[in-house]
């Protein structure tokens, strides 16, 4: 009997120690974010206060560069992020930014671009 006992405990240690893998939810995409291509990037508007929600999209998983340049082509911002393959929705926070037209872009690890977009900052 103590053998029974110590084997169904040594089973519900085993088992309790098991790491569950958690799946990561895909993320819903609205109309506005919708892309047809493979790779890119999109404003959800062109006219934009303080946020702006964006879809970048890629063909694998990996590290992208998202890089806000001015109208005289100057990097203004600059960020660097992993990303899942697919869509991956995130945020644009422009309230630091003047008012103006702005390009933003996203490169991949290596620096070749694969998204380039428009909008305007308004206060």
């Amino acid at each position: 009997m103590k053998k029974i006992l110590i084997l169904a405990f040594v089973m519900f240690g085993l088992t309790g120690c098991y790491k569950d893998d958690i799946l990561p939810n895909p993320q819903a995409i609205s109309e506005e974010l919708k892309m047809t291509s493979s790779t890119g990037i999109k404003l959800q508007t062109v006219f934009v206060t303080n946020e702006v929600a964006m879809n970048v999209k890629t063909e694998t998983a990996g590290s992208v560069t998202i890089k806000i340049f001015d109208i005289a082509n100057r990097v203004v911002s600059k960020e660097t992020m992993n990303v899942i393959a697919g869509d991956n929705v995130l945020k644009v926070y422009t309230s630091a930014l003047p008012s103006s037209a702005y390009r933003i872009g996203l490169y991949d690890s290596k620096g070749k671009e694969l998204g380039i977009t428009d909008f305007n900052k308004i206060q």
